[in-house]
């Protein structure tokens, strides 16, 4: 009885043996649901200060989908997901020089009383300033004075320790150029130029 030669790859699969070839393609399809760089990730998380108090959350909601690597999420965060896989869990505790930086205390504006609206005259309230390139930039009464208020332009979790608790729902493979481009982070913590409330 003669054997018939079968294509190479084949024969070397009935022997048991991956050919190099096909053991490349199971590596880089391997990679490619890893969080790295490049990776479209979506994930499901809840972020909490550091006492456990509960800031936000997505569970039962629509996913955060981001580009891991492309600066979208705070970089104490993202560095912490690289190497994950779908179905990983994990608990992160970002420090502020790496979420959100630290309270800066020029970011602190007075202006006159007359250019608040008057629901917003409250120290706490949230307002939205116009920043140099048109974007809305929200701000904080930080306190009422007598002819001004003072306003704390820093993002509103500046100079906190944060807490995610993350899940890693799904991971596709990097975006080819050809793509369009990942939405461009969150507005700059710190404004470039001082915003002129509305």
């Amino acid at each position: 009885m003669r054997l018939k030669l079968v294509a190479p790859a084949a024969a070397l699969a009935i022997l048991g043996v991956a050919s190099p070839a096909i053991l490349r393609s199971a590596e880089k399809s391997k990679q490619e649901k890893i969080v790295q760089a490049g990776s479209v990730v979506s994930l499901q998380y809840s972020l909490s200060e550091e006492d456990g108090k509960l800031i936000e959350s997505n569970k039962g909601k629509d996913p955060l989908k981001y580009t891991h690597g492309s600066k979208q999420i705070v970089p104490g965060l993202e560095k912490e997901l690289t190497g994950l896989k779908v179905g990983g869990e994990k608990r992160v505790k970002v420090k502020p020089e790496d979420a959100y930086g630290f309270v800066d205390s020029k970011a602190f504006q007075e202006v006159p009383k007359e250019q608040i609206p008057a629901n917003g005259l409250k120290v706490g309230a949230t307002l939205a300033a116009k920043g140099p390139q048109g974007q809305e930039i929200p701000v904080r009464v930080h306190e009422i004075k007598e002819k001004t208020v003072v306003l704390d332009l820093n993002h509103p979790m500046a100079g906190k320790t944060l807490l995610f608790d993350i899940k890693i729902l799904d991971i596709q493979p990097s975006v080819t150029s050809s793509s369009p481009q990942p939405a461009k982070p969150a507005a700059p913590a710190k404004p470039a130029q001082t915003p002129q409330p509305k």
